[in-house]
């Protein structure tokens, strides 16, 4: 079963999200500032396109699904089908990714692994199941076009959710410039001609600078604060909250002014509730909460984390409650913090202990603008070899000067510590210096991406392949690939841009940014006694210029608590002196 959502008409001014109860499920409010319309019989159409948007008070030029922000909510219930036509009436080929989903590779929409971009014209039938119930979403995966308004919500209700609440809202954040302040290739290509980052973009808690850029507005569902969402409820009514993060560059602290919140689920799955003031959300990660809601109107605030700028939206219970301040200060924001530590996965999802580790160093090239995973670029990927069934123990070590939300297409994975954990999940934040334990249950055969979800960073080369058995010929990042192999070289002038329109060159890619001269293949599996075989210096990385692989020892390593603070690099300046 699936519906999908149209947007609430520009006029309608400031958003709301509605209640009813829909396929059994009691109490289903839509994204603030969408409604709900009838369910199509075969599916949902999501046809991209260059439209103008309304931000609230602003109307942008951008590419969006239809004419919405974000596009079209689809439903699903767990165990069933999920159909949807992209229609591509852009200038330039596009996908669709599931992110978080299991889902059979061929529908993953990674171009250069199962899937051709869908060209301009064209049009491409998604159909796959969903096995598991959760807060999902969907985006372009062709270069910069995520932080455009590429995206929206897959919701998969539990048919036996044994959550009792009375009505739900999703909530949409995102970081914007398209538009705005050029498009986002431009971001890109100005941060590819440079070799130094905006230092003021610092927290302590992701252990220093924090993000590429500042972006002009913040966004939740579509709206500026100046222009809010509006979630309208009653007071007492206990609400579930889903709170998906689709920024390209932004992680948010996000807490509800005057309440505190039981986390429920992360990225989808289950987990031990518990109570806090706030959370930190990476890209691409999701939250659920549950609040009992008192009478007023509240702030939902989210935080850009170390950008000093926020998005913001209003929780109504009362109608003659005055609106809260856009600029209030929360004091829920300086409260208790969910850490990946409070998370616990249900008994019944826990994944087999591993048989044999992996680790994945994640890195930064002298140029200050290329990002690796065991020190390769995505035109040459490393590839983690698995075979079918088997539980493998990826450490994540990042040694980097900035944190990276890593995400792995396909699969989700279980994050454990030491003497604590874990939840499952799909994407986790791994802040500079840190070393994180993900476990992966290799059942889903294919090749799949998996990579840094800061969408620069992943264009800047941090993107990587896990895949099943030999590798397949012909597989690479190629399409993907405005990577790539200046080695130390700061300069990225040769990266090719775009035209006018924002038309890819070829992922559809942004230019080539030429390959890595004498790159070793990918097929030496030497591996080290003891490591089960080290991606990039054994696992399927095969050398041959000498570049750094996985880091020794992983063995005798264990992970770092994700609440513990990291080090924070040494220079004032961020010129993101990779520490080699």
């Amino acid at each position: 079963m699936f519906a999908a959502l149209g947007a609430t008409p520009a006029a309608a001014g400031a958003a709301t999200g509605g209640v009813e109860s829909v396929g059994g499920v009691k109490g289903v409010g839509g994204v603030g500032g969408v409604g709900r319309v009838a369910r199509p019989p075969r599916g949902v159409t999501l046809r991209a396109r260059p439209a103008s948007v309304s931000l609230g008070r602003r109307t942008v030029s951008t590419w969006a699904y239809g004419e919405s922000l974000p596009g079209p909510r689809i439903d699903a219930t767990a165990g069933g089908v999920v159909r949807a036509r992209l229609v591509n009436d852009l200038p330039a080929p596009t996908t669709v990714h599931w992110h978080g989903i299991r889902i059979d590779p061929r529908m993953d929409g990674a171009p250069g692994y199962t899937q051709q971009p869908t060209r301009p014209g064209g049009t491409f039938d998604y159909v796959f199941e969903v096995p598991d119930p959760g807060t999902y979403f969907y985006h372009s995966h062709v270069g910069m076009q995520n932080d455009r308004g590429l995206y929206g919500p897959l919701i998969v209700e539990d048919p036996r959710e044994p959550l009792g609440y009375d009505e739900e809202f999703t909530v949409l954040l995102d970081d914007w410039l398209d538009g705005v302040s050029g498009t986002p290739d431009d971001a890109l290509r100005r941060l590819n001609a440079s070799t130094e980052h905006d230092d003021t973009l610092r927290s302590d808690l992701l252990g220093g600078v924090v993000g590429e850029l500042r972006h002009p507005y913040h966004l939740v569902n579509g709206r500026t604060p100046d222009a809010p969402a509006v979630f309208i409820s009653r007071p007492g009514r206990l609400v579930r909250f889903r709170v998906i993060n689709a920024a390209a560059d932004t992680p948010f602290r996000v807490a509800l002014g005057g309440h505190r919140i039981a986390i429920t689920h992360t990225d989808g799955f289950p987990c031990r509730p518990v109570t806090v003031d706030t959370f930190l959300i990476g890209m691409g990660e999701r939250y659920d909460f549950l609040v009992r809601l008192g009478p007023g109107a509240f702030p939902l605030v989210a935080e850009a984390e170390g950008k000093r700028a926020r998005a913001f939206a209003v929780v109504r219970t009362t109608k003659l409650a005055s609106t809260p301040n856009r600029n209030v200060r929360l004091p829920e924001l300086n409260g208790r913090i969910l850490t990946y530590a409070d998370l616990e996965a249900r008994d019944s999802d826990e994944l087999p202990r591993p048989a044999r580790r992996v680790t994945v160093t994640l890195g930064m090239r002298p140029s200050g603008n290329e990002w690796t995973m065991n020190d390769r670029l995505a035109n040459d990927p490393m590839r983690l070899r698995v075979e079918r069934g088997e539980t493998i123990r990826i450490v994540l070590d990042n040694q980097s000067p900035m944190w990276h939300p890593m995400h792995l297409h396909g699969h989700t994975f279980q994050l454990r510590g030491t003497g604590w954990g874990g939840p499952r999940k799909d994407t986790v934040n791994v802040k500079p210096r840190e070393r994180l334990n993900i476990d992966v249950q290799a059942d889903n055969p294919g090749e799949w991406m998996f990579h840094c979800h800061n969408l620069y960073h992943q264009e800047q080369g941090m993107m990587g392949t896990f895949g099943y058995g030999p590798q397949p010929p012909g597989l690479g990042h190629s399409t993907h690939g405005n990577q790539g192999g200046q080695g130390g070289q700061g300069s990225r002038s040769d990266r090719g841009g775009r035209g006018g329109n924002g038309t890819p060159a070829g992922h559809a890619g942004q230019g080539v940014h030429g390959g890595r001269a004498g790159h070793g293949g990918q097929d030496t599996r030497g591996g080290r006694d003891g490591d089960g075989g080290h991606a990039g210096r054994g696992g399927d990385g095969g050398r041959g210029d000498g570049a750094r692989g996985g880091q020794g020892g992983a063995g005798s390593h264990g992970a770092s608590r994700p609440d513990k603070p990291a080090e924070r690099p040494t220079s004032r300046r961020h010129r993101r002196e990779a520490d080699h």
